[in-house]
């Protein structure tokens, strides 16, 4: 049996709504050379069912059920069976674009100094809608530098080469809901990174993620890996090694204070806030505001506080309370006036965008010309 360039590895629970979406466009990829193991973890809908057909039909797709483990456990046994020189991840409600995988592979063999590559995504609804592109820092030493404060890197874009990977041990079960973002910290403390400026998936924001529904626990576990990295580069041992979970006590003995926790997980319930908000999910979004109002925000920044204000005001003109939703924006512009910018600064980054969007136009077509001295 050849041994593939490229496993793709996706862990599947109950995603029958977008699986056949997900499957297809990693089948329909433009580069071909690829294995796409997919772990079913214990779904009670239709999805083994719909797995079985694809692995039915095409023999690079290698299914596996077992029962419900989680994703973390599901990832380390995709990523182990895989074959490949790269492991690329895919998510089962995500989409890739059709040149993703020639596009990262050829990047990755003209730069083997990089260990992981991940890509622009746009943002799509339930619907497939289009909610806005999506940009991390591109460059290695700028990915770094963001890496101080959070993920620089989209899950389901990744591609990474498989000897890296298991040089730094793969996923870790300790960091529940922030197991990407450790690992990638841990990669970047021995090998240079990258994401591409083109976009190379169509990320899905539904109420159903994980990263949704379990956004405290993300908080904490974001916290917990940023401490350990900040430990392992002055020479101390890895503190996650020892724990079996992160809790708010855990890391207290990190040096994390309760109010720089508390500040996190504002940080976190003001993005779930804002993305439910954005596709429409209203009654989702201001269950998630009032659910908020249990949290001393008294820590919070500034800027966290004020964007919440800002969203219970857009929350109240919905509900035509209008005198109330103009006093709080009121408020907000007194207490921060650089908000008036942000207008200015959404036309010139959409003119950006717009340009930018010929030049990847360009790169599809050229990658696609070049396929055959790309795909082996």
């Amino acid at each position: 049996m050849n041994v593939p360039v490229v496993s793709v590895v996706m862990s599947v629970f109950n995603s029958e709504r977008f699986l056949r979406e997900a499957v297809e466009s990693i089948l329909h990829q433009s580069f071909r050379d690829f294995e796409f193991i997919i772990i079913n973890d214990g779904s009670t809908d239709a999805s083994s069912a719909i797995l079985d057909y694809y692995q039915t039909c095409d023999p690079r797709v290698r299914v596996y059920h077992q029962e419900n483990k989680g994703l973390i456990e599901s990832l380390n046994r995709g990523c182990a069976l895989a074959r490949g020189k790269y492991i690329a991840r895919m998510d089962a409600d995500d989409i890739s674009v059709h040149n993703r995988l020639i596009w990262q592979v050829g990047r990755m063999e003209k730069h083997s100094h990089l260990g992981l590559l991940g890509g622009a995504v746009e943002w799509v609804d339930a619907t497939g809608k289009s909610l806005g592109i999506y940009r991390h820092p591109c460059e290695n030493q700028a990915i770094r530098m963001a890496l101080a404060d959070c993920s620089a890197f989209w899950h389901p874009t990744v591609l990474i080469r498989r000897e890296v990977l298991f040089s730094v041990g793969g996923y870790r079960r300790v960091v529940v809901d922030a197991e990407d973002y450790d690992l990638w910290l841990r990669i970047a403390e021995r090998f240079d990174l990258a994401n591409l400026h083109a976009v190379v998936l169509k990320y899905r924001i539904h109420p159903g993620q994980v990263s949704e529904r379990k956004c405290e626990q993300q908080a904490l576990s974001s916290l917990a890996v940023r401490s350990a990295a900040r430990l392992r580069m002055k020479g101390n041992p890895d503190p996650l090694d020892s724990i079996a979970e992160v809790t708010p006590e855990v890391l207290e003995k990190l040096g994390v204070t309760q109010a720089a926790q508390r500040n996190a997980l504002a940080r976190h319930w003001l993005t779930r806030i804002r993305n439910m908000y954005e596709i429409g999910e209203f009654m989702v979004a201001r269950a998630s505001l009032d659910n908020l109002r249990s949290y001393s925000l008294k820590n919070a920044e500034s800027w966290v506080v004020n964007d919440l204000r800002l969203l219970e005001a857009r929350f109240l003109w919905k509900e035509r309370r209008f005198v109330k939703s103009v006093f709080i924006v009121t408020r907000v512009v007194i207490a921060r006036p650089v908000i008036l910018g942000r207008p200015a600064k959404r036309f010139l980054e959409r003119v950006l965008l717009a340009w930018r969007a010929k030049q990847e136009v360009c790169q599809g077509e050229l990658a696609e010309s070049r396929a055959p001295e790309i795909v082996p």
